[in-house]
């Protein structure tokens, strides 16, 4: 396939691509994102860590913190990274969750989900200049009533939440 850029932004860029597959001419507009990576945390009282942030532009969403890879990182690099950033704690490990494509038929993103243990309460929140959030903490049923009312709406948050919850029922 012959690739041609078109736009590159600070997260993500527009290729068109053309070529042939199966000997059919075909043509693709692609969304170039590095990837990123969502952890989902629970505290010290078993509380999910969720992030209420300013997603223009929908507005507030309620989300698990997350991040965009940076060039070259390792997802699970970023993990650790995000949610310090995003939250103010540490975790011991991080485990693979799931991973998958949000947009599959246009987006080249790839989302690896987390599942942080050994949290540690480290200090304040370390924000880009851009990010408008808070932390929250909530129950993870509270959290399942609200993706299936539809008030959480956040891809990644609703994978990670139903995985892990699928998994740790099927254990």
């Amino acid at each position: 396939m012959k690739k041609q850029k078109i736009y590159e932004g600070k997260i993500l860029g527009l290729s068109i691509y053309t070529g042939k597959i199966e000997g059919r001419k075909v043509k693709r507009e692609v969304i170039e994102h590095r990837g990123a990576a969502a952890i989902l945390a629970f505290d010290e009282d078993d509380k999910v860590i969720l992030v209420k942030q300013h997603r223009f532009p929908h507005g507030y969403v309620l989300e698990i913190p997350a991040g965009t890879l940076e060039k070259k990182e390792a997802p699970i690099k970023c993990a650790f990274r995000e949610l310090e950033e995003e939250t103010g704690y540490s975790a011991k490990k991080m485990s693979p969750l799931i991973t998958y494509y949000p947009s599959i038929g246009y987006n080249a993103e790839v989302i690896h989900c987390f599942l942080a243990s050994g949290l540690k309460k480290r200090g304040e929140l370390q924000l880009d200049d851009d990010e408008i959030l808070s932390v929250v903490k909530m129950n993870l049923k509270k959290v399942i009533r609200m993706i299936k009312t539809g008030e959480i709406q956040d891809s990644k948050t609703i994978c990670a939440i139903l995985t892990y919850a699928s998994k740790k029922k099927l254990n």
